[in-house]
């Protein structure tokens, strides 16, 4: 059966659609403008910075000193750039939810050092007339995904957009924290579930870090144990410095 599926339907890569050795994979043209972040990294929101990471470990950026975040640690997978770029456009706005297996393994692979006993993980909600527009919540695809890669619970419901907000894509860092304040609340038939136990909480971008705030600042509100984030592509400043070995993006 696998054989005549591969004959009828040939893996593709999951960007550009060339033909590829297996599914889940990238041609070799859109994985060299894959920037996959390596070991040297802010541990608090998974921004990759100048070094090896041989011998650093602990490490904050310049923004999570300027303004400490309400959660613990973060991890990313991709730099916002290039075909992680593309990709997250894809899964977000191009109606290709097929995308989150392979690109939440990624996520699942990114978010290792994260992961505690008992944890449950939480995907950061859209408002239901987004939803609705949509028809799926990105993040709830990589949450399902992360989840089922460690063997974790997901609550999938366990938040909830109780204010339509603009899209974040543009407008100050102040703007957007202002935008999403007090948008995000947990459910209230998730409290028992989540009361002390440490989370993962997932998204597919993290820019400014405003709307992860919104979602950890409610959790931490309703009881929740220590929050982590997970982002699938963790968007940088123009003009940083790239990490030794690693091609910038064109």
């Amino acid at each position: 059966m696998k054989a005549a599926r591969t004959i009828l339907f040939p893996p593709q890569c999951l960007d550009c659609g060339t033909g590829v050795a297996e599914d889940g994979a990238l041609c070799p043209a859109c994985w060299g403008e894959a920037e996959f972040i390596g070991a040297c990294l802010c541990d608090t929101c998974g921004i990759p910075l100048p070094g090896d990471g041989g011998t650093e470990a602990g490490l904050t950026c310049d923004d999570c000193l300027a303004r400490p975040r309400p959660w613990t640690q973060g991890r990313a997978a991709l730099v916002y750039a290039g075909s992680g770029r593309r990709l997250v456009l894809a899964l977000k706005h191009g109606d290709r939810p097929d995308l989150a297996p392979a690109l939440g393994r990624w996520l699942a692979a990114a978010a290792v050092p994260l992961v505690a006993p008992d944890m449950v993980v939480v995907p950061v909600p859209l408002h239901p007339r987004r939803m609705l527009r949509r028809k799926y919540n990105q993040a709830a695809l990589l949450g399902a995904a992360v989840a089922r890669a460690h063997g974790l619970l997901l609550e999938a419901a366990a938040l909830r957009r109780v204010r339509h907000t603009p899209m974040q894509d543009h407008g100050s860092v102040g703007d957007r924290f202002a935008n999403v304040e007090g948008a995000i609340r947990l459910a209230v038939r998730a409290r028992p579930r989540l009361q002390g136990r440490p989370v993962l909480l997932v998204d597919d971008v993290m820019a400014s870090g405003a709307t992860l705030a919104a979602a950890a600042d409610a959790l931490a509100g309703a009881g929740a144990g220590e929050v982590s984030v997970a982002v699938l592509a963790r968007a940088v400043k123009a003009g940083r410095p790239a990490a030794p070995g690693v091609e910038p993006p064109e």
